[in-house]
């Protein structure tokens, strides 16, 4: 597990919400079906989920984000290379033996 906590800012605290609010409306929704003899029928009401989902994006959106903490690690630096050694000269004794 990570030692830095997750975000706790409004913008993520509600974006976390989402899921759970889906759940809730599609049970709801189930309920109404059920106990209203089937006037609440799926093909009906999907578009409540589309709106539960669409009012949560809206106001993680317009939502503080003070506080943000970024779930990325940090880009390592990489070192650069050391600089290549300067050039060796051949030694005087092999330079005369090429000569002749």
């Amino acid at each position: 597990m990570s030692t830095q906590g997750r975000c706790r800012c409004q913008s993520c605290t509600i974006r976390g919400l989402i899921g759970p609010a889906i759940v809730i409306t599609i049970g709801v929704l189930f309920l109404l079906h059920e106990t209203q003899g089937g006037h609440f029928d799926f093909q009906n009401t999907w578009p409540v989920i589309l709106l539960v989902i669409g009012l949560l994006q809206l106001a993680s959106a317009f939502s503080s984000r003070e506080g943000h903490v970024d779930s990325q690690p940090p880009v390592p630096v990489v070192p650069t290379p050391p600089a290549p050694p300067p050039p060796v000269n051949p030694p005087q004794s092999y330079l005369a033996s090429r000569e002749q």
